[in-house]
């Protein structure tokens, strides 16, 4: 079993790297979104970030099966959410990196998020509900930020 980076564990502390985009254009990291599709299956995540992997770039994924009800890719590279509706709600998440930890979250309902495709093709997205409070949390991630530290904001 793929193994997930665990709190405390730094790499989950820090904001990742932009990942450039001739190196996505080269397939260099083919690989590892294919090893991350795996390991969020294999732990039955609806989303995983590179650095719950040891990898310090930017870049997450998320379940097939939420990408397709939504329409959208499952792969978003250089993410970064540009607006946030001041609309919120509170719904209890949880990481596969906070082992066996449930906490009720506020996150914006509705977010717009770009980003860059496995392909290099540039994306922005509006996304509502669960799709939005997926990427916020897999976005958190690669910030630096876990829900343990969202707890109590």
């Amino acid at each position: 079993m793929t193994e997930i980076v665990k709190i405390p564990s730094a790499i989950l502390k820090k904001g990742t790297t932009s990942v450039p985009e001739k190196d996505i254009l080269s397939g260099k990291y083919a690989d590892l979104i294919e090893e991350m599709r795996a390991a969020m299956k294999e732990h039955n995540g609806i989303g995983l970030a590179a650095n719950q992997l040891g990898h310090n770039v930017s870049i997450f994924v998320i379940d097939k099966k939420t990408a397709d009800a939504y329409e959208k890719p499952d792969v978003y590279i250089n993410p970064e959410v540009t607006e946030y509706s001041n609309d919120a709600d509170e719904i209890e998440e949880g990481c596969l990196s906070v082992p066996q930890y449930y906490i009720p979250i506020s996150r914006s309902k509705k977010v717009k998020l770009k980003a860059l495709s496995e392909t290099g093709e540039k994306l922005k997205i509006k996304a509502r509900g669960f799709l939005a409070r997926v990427f916020q949390h897999e976005t958190d991630h690669l910030n630096g930020i876990t829900i343990k530290d969202r707890h109590g904001k």
